[in-house]
Parts: structure tokens; sequence; C-alpha cells
């Protein structure tokens, strides 16, 4: 699984991000993404709490304006719907909406419901999970890879809809066990890259979360590359949904080139492959300064 120095992996990233971005399927996928409001922090808290594994939130009209309803005996979601001036609360879909055209004097309870709740008309996708098999036993030696980082492995079956995570705190990657096993090795190949470049530490001062998410998808799509996965129906979407469209996205991927770059090198070599790859994906040598990597 030698790597092809006339193969920039980073650039065909970019343009597979180009060219969903000038898709219908991702025009459908951004009217869709429009109809979801952005809850405020107190709200977020509050979903949470109740349903720690919801991942899109909207009220009861807003679901039946996508052609889906809720299904009989689901319990909703609580939340805080401002109650504007003359005793009018805009929607309950969306808390602070028209707030600008009024006065907030009080706050009302409104019920929501996540996407797990209703059923109807399928909802675009940009993202879709890879299925197959893992190729040569690539999650185990991947775990390896990430033991010896100091990042324990551990499959769940608590995370929800969520393919896996990275708790800090406790140095801790959970997968979801019920993903398919060439998903359970894209999701932990981007776990480690979070773990590599996203800890208190060494986390750029001023970095966003779709930036964080644009690395590490970035670093799982090169490793995938080298194992002989193609993540590409997956990594596209994910990398477009975070960073926008494909010029914004093709921006930041060449602005964290050299993180990425650095970050699957390490993976790679400690899983026995020998890779040089930068950005123009000819051979290099490390940054020893990178403090990403200390």
């Amino acid at each position: 699984m030698a790597t092809n120095p006339k193969t920039d992996v980073l650039e065909r990233l970019r343009e597979g991000v180009t060219n969903l971005t000038n898709s219908d399927q991702w025009m459908q996928w951004l009217d869709i993404q429009r109809r979801f409001h952005a809850y405020s922090w107190g709200n977020c808290l509050l979903i949470a709490l109740q349903r720690p594994d919801a991942t899109r939130i909207a009220g009861y009209r807003r679901w039946q304006e996508m052609g889906r309803h809720v299904l009989k005996g689901e319990k909703g979601i609580a939340i805080l719907a401002p109650i504007i001036y003359r005793n009018k609360v805009d929607s309950e879909d969306a808390e602070t909406e028209g707030i600008g055209h009024g006065i907030v004097t009080a706050f009302r309870p409104a019920y929501v419901f996540d996407v797990s709740q209703t059923d109807g008309e399928p909802l675009p996708e940009v993202t879709h999970r890879l299925t197959g098999s893992d190729p040569d036993g690539a999650f185990q030696s991947l775990t390896a890879v990430a033991n010896s980082f100091g990042f324990d492995v551990e499959l769940s079956d608590s995370l929800g809809r969520k393919n896996g995570d990275f708790q800090f705190e406790l140095n801790r990657i959970r997968i979801n066990e019920s993903v398919d096993a060439a998903q359970a090795v894209k999701s932990l190949a981007h776990e480690i890259g979070h773990g590599i470049l996203h800890g208190p530490e060494v986390r750029p001062a001023d970095a966003t979360r779709g930036l964080l998410e644009l690395e590490a998808e970035s670093v799982a799509y090169v490793v995938c590359s080298e194992l002989g996965l193609d993540s590409s129906q997956y990594s596209f979407g994910y990398v477009a949904g975070w960073a926008g469209g494909g010029e914004a996205a093709s921006k930041l991927i060449s602005s964290s080139a050299q993180r990425i770059n650095l970050a699957a090198r390490k993976i790679l070599t400690e899983f026995g492959i020998d890779t040089a790859l930068d950005r123009n994906g000819t051979a290099s040598t490390p940054v020893s300064h990178e403090p990403v990597l200390a």
C-alpha cells in the first residue's frame, strides 16, 4: 500500500467537495438545513438533557412542512420559546426568530421533536455511512495505533446515531458498535485525527468547530485512502457540511494541508506504512517545530 507520489489525496478531496457543492443534491440539502433553527445555548442544553442522541430538531408544524409527521405517542422535547410584545410567540421552532420586530416579555414552554420521532418523506443527505468489511483488519491495527498515542478505544451502544466521539478529559475514543466495519475504520481514523490535532494544549486558539471537523475528516480521508478504503461518499459531504461550499472548503483544506498531512503521516507510520505525503503529494521532511505533533 505504498503511496504513489503523483497522487495528491487532498486534491481529490478538494475536487470531490467542489463537485458535490455544485450539485442539485447539495442545493436540496441546503434548502432543508435552512429550515432547522439554531437553538440557543440554554435550549440546546434542555434538548441534550431530555434526548442526548438528538440530531435534527424541529417543531410539529415545521416537520409537516418538510413532508414528515410526528409519530403517534411521541413525547415532545420541552424548550423555552419567547413571548414577544402583544403576547405573541413568533414560532415554536425558532425561539429567537422575529425578536427584532418586538420586545421579549417572557418565555413559555414549547415542544419540539427529533427526526427519529418522525416518519415520512426522507430528508436529502450529503453524507452516507460507509458499508462493507474492514480491509485487512484495519480497525484492530488502528486501535493499536490509538493506544500508542495514549488513547483508549471502545465500542459503545450509547452513541445514538453518532458514529463516534473523542472524550479529551478521558483520552478515550468511542465508536458506535452498530455501524458497519468500513464506517468504524473511517470513524476511528477521524477520532484519532481529533486526538492528535485538537487536544486542549495543541488546538488552534481561534479554531472553529467547522475547521476542527474538516481537519479530522481530512485526516481520515487520507488515512483511508492509504488503507485502500474509499471514504468519499461520507467524507465529501461531511467536509462540505462543516466548511460550506466548495471554494470555502478548498481554502480551509489548503490552509490546513500541512497539519492534515503531518497527522495522517504520524498515524500511517505507526500503522507500518511508509508515507511522506505533503500538500503537493511529494516527499517532504517533517516540520520539527509543528506543535500539534509534540
